[in-house]
């Protein structure tokens, strides 16, 4: 058979994409043998179809489908123990902010199959991993901004009003209480990644570590990360999974070496003193002491943790996910890793 340049052109293109293709396929288990179809309940339309219906009717029918939700909704988000549930609705459905909130709620997530279908796949990684896990009932809500994605008795919730977008007029009337380097993430696209990340922290992997150091800090939620590389969608942006900006993300790749040689160099790994580590850990503008002009990223402990992680496992590739997340010793992770990243 024989081929001109033209057509050998295209047989390579083609053999490059099949290659590519198939080594993203095995980069993951497949995991199309895995029953699970996840449905979100829209708490967040039932109640408000309540708004000119006989009240006390309307508690009923919500406290019966929705059960342990409803009573942390009533008496946890939204209201407190002190008022029956009735007097709770009543002042809900009067207050205009929440008929506001609620409509836009509905224009910005008027399909949420989309959403469905990435927590579906995400899920069926997760049980794949872990098959004993029960996956909860995902409930979506308006609460005024008091909770994102909280976790109950059987149930995640979903706090539509902290996805709305990051330019949402309500974001920039509580910019006193949500600054905007916060409300920024609040957009359709993180809901499966903040999902993922608050089941991993608060039902798979709470933490045990009896250690304060910052390293033992760092490889902690090094882990969660590198377990949320394994189980979101190939196409979730690094960016998504740690909250940064593009350009964030940029300057951390660039000083990766700079950042892991002023830790070193301060010996700050094996401080314990949380007033002296958390500004590596915690949410901010940028981390102080590093970069000009406060043009670092945030949190970097936390990023520079995911680094060592991903190293330790490229250098260790029989390690299972499982011995992974199960391992408490933080230097045998930075030992195992051979971290260095350059300068």
């Amino acid at each position: 058979m024989n081929y001109n340049v033209k057509h050998l052109q295209i047989y390579l293109i083609f053999l490059c994409v099949a290659t590519f293709f198939s080594c993203k396929q095995a980069g993951k288990p497949n995991v199309d043998d895995i029953k699970l179809d996840i449905k979100i309940e829209r708490f967040d339309q039932d109640l408000y179809a309540g708004k000119h219906k006989n009240i006390e009717e309307t508690d009923l029918l919500l406290r019966k489908k929705y059960n342990y939700f409803y009573d942390d909704y009533i008496h946890r988000m939204v209201g407190d123990k002190s008022y029956s549930d009735a007097e709770i609705l009543a002042t809900l459905y009067k207050d205009q902010a929440y008929t506001d909130l609620n409509a836009e709620a509905d224009s910005v997530f008027k399909d949420m199959r989309p959403i469905e279908q990435e927590l579906t796949q995400t899920f069926k990684y997760i049980k794949y991993y872990y098959p004993q896990v029960k996956v909860p009932k995902f409930i979506s809500f308006i609460s005024g901004f008091s909770v994102q994605t909280p976790i109950g008795d059987g149930y995640m919730g979903i706090g539509l009003d902290m996805f709305l977008g990051k330019d949402s007029k309500f974001y920039r009337a509580i910019v006193k209480s949500v600054p905007l380097y916060l409300s920024r993430r609040f957009t359709p696209d993180y809901v499966v990644p903040r999902i993922t990340e608050t089941f991993a922290r608060e039902e798979l992997f709470p933490s045990k570590d009896d250690s304060h150091s910052l390293l033992s800090k760092m490889v902690e939620n090094g882990k969660i990360l590198y377990f949320m590389d394994q189980v979101l969608p190939d196409n979730t942006s690094e960016t998504l999974k740690i909250g940064y900006t593009d350009k964030q993300l940029e300057w951390c790749k660039t000083f990766e070496g700079n950042i892991w040689a002023y830790l070193i160099e301060n010996n700050l790994l094996f401080e314990t003193d949380s007033q002296k580590i958390q500004m590596y850990l915690t949410e901010a503008p940028f981390t102080p002491g590093l970069g000009l002009k406060n043009e670092s990223a945030p949190k970097l402990g936390v990023w520079i943790g995911w680094q060592m992680v991903r190293k330790y496992m490229a250098e260790n590739p029989k390690v299972t996910l499982q011995e992974l997340m199960k391992e408490q010793d933080p230097q045998k992770i930075l030992n195992g890793a051979k971290y260095k990243p350059k300068m």
